[in-house]
């Protein structure tokens, strides 16, 4: 996928983000419901361009995450350790929920939610916002069983690397480093 076919799917993202930081800051009585999260995609999405395909992602994005959120905070609370939920920066909270809202409901792959969610942390979040969300996010695929896939370079040429290849491969660069370093004359210490 081209960098210009992810823009309009990073705005939805973006979309959804900040319409799950209003509904936070919304009166509780009035963010709740459909029509509600509804009215405030609205507000929302009218300061952003987006096409009607990515209009309608950043919608599905909110309405899944919103409606499983019971599910998405269980699983958060289980791996955010030493953290309550409700302690949590506004930003980074949101940014967990959606992405595991992605990483157990979509099919879109682990690197790229995983990607998407840092860059988002780090626009927006504090200075340790993308490893705090990495490290969140990396522990609840681990834990829903998608895991971040093993080897770029195989997916590229549509194999998935075995762990020998990789083991060899490992082991190749290890004895080319080595070899540079002593043709070079600063050993291998």
């Amino acid at each position: 996928m081209s960098r210009s076919d992810r823009a309009p799917r990073q705005r939805s993202r973006q979309v959804a983000l900040q319409t799950l930081f209003a509904r936070d800051f919304a009166d509780p009585q009035q963010a709740d419901g459909e029509t509600a999260i509804q009215e405030i995609f609205e507000r929302v999405a009218q300061n952003f361009d987006l096409p009607a395909g990515a209009r309608d992602f950043a919608l599905e994005l909110v309405a899944g995450t919103t409606s499983e959120l019971s599910d998405i905070d269980d699983l958060l609370a289980a791996n955010a350790i030493n953290w309550k939920i409700s302690r949590m920066a506004t930003v980074d909270r949101n940014v967990l929920r959606l992405a595991i809202y992605e990483l157990s409901r979509t099919d879109t792959p682990v690197s790229v939610i995983l990607d998407e969610a840092i860059q988002l942390a780090r626009r927006f979040g504090g200075e340790s916002s993308p490893g705090f969300v990495n490290g969140v996010l990396d522990a609840v695929a681990k834990q829903i069983g998608r895991e971040a896939e093993p080897d770029a370079v195989a997916q590229e040429i549509g194999k998935q690397a075995e762990p020998d290849v990789v083991a060899e491969q490992a082991g190749r660069h290890a004895e080319a480093d080595a070899k540079d370093s002593r043709e070079s004359g600063r050993g291998t210490r």
